[in-house]
């Protein structure tokens, strides 16, 4: 196992929130490229979990947890680094590896915040009952969020979209898996 990696196993609520793109300075430090616009996740947990890479040259090859020992943001990149990464070389060794973190873990959300981890999955239904999709992604546009949502029409999946805004979305039930919208289906 490479320094600073114990060998673990992935949490049952584990969410892949970014991977290790490269070495950072000469420290041991690495650059992290983050999957969300706001890597709060990142930042607050201490204890992140490692896959390899997909492609690549793998420089291990199971499930490994890694003591972070400090991750911030750093001229609109992230860089972090961990316990017992302690030079270039260590830090190079982990390039392209995913990050998981514990979704227990995760900061707690203010009232009518959500993880987009967390919208994945729920079924969008308008305020006529009419069931519009699954929400497939979500897609940040600059000015807003959007949910991307798979629906099937004529044997097909189709893709529809619906702004992530106040003004569309009704209410978010996370237990019942479900988002109320106004919303047509012929938008």
């Amino acid at each position: 196992m490479l320094p600073g990696l114990e060998a673990a196993e992935l949490p049952t609520d584990a969410v892949e929130i970014g991977r290790i793109a490269d070495a950072w300075g000469i420290q041991g430090w690495f650059k992290v490229l983050p999957y969300s616009a706001d890597p709060e996740a990142l930042f607050s947990s201490k204890q992140w979990f490692l896959l390899p890479t997909e492609k690549g040259k793998k420089t291990f090859s199971e499930v490994a947890k890694l003591a972070v020992k400090e991750a911030k943001n750093h001229s609109g990149t992230v860089v972090a680094c961990a316990h017992q990464v302690d030079d270039r070389n260590a830090a190079e060794a982990l390039r392209g590896a995913r990050i998981f973190v514990a979704r227990s873990s995760f900061p707690a959300t203010d009232k009518d915040e959500y993880y987009w981890v967390d919208l994945i999955g729920l079924a969008v239904v308008n305020r006529e009952d009419v069931e519009l999709g699954v929400v497939r992604e979500l897609l940040s546009t600059g000015a807003q969020t959007v949910l991307v949502m798979d629906y099937l029409q004529d044997g097909k999946v189709q893709e529809r979209m619906i702004p992530f805004v106040s003004i569309y979305i009704d209410k978010v039930d996370l237990l019942a898996r479900r988002i109320l919208v106004d919303w047509q289906a012929d938008f």
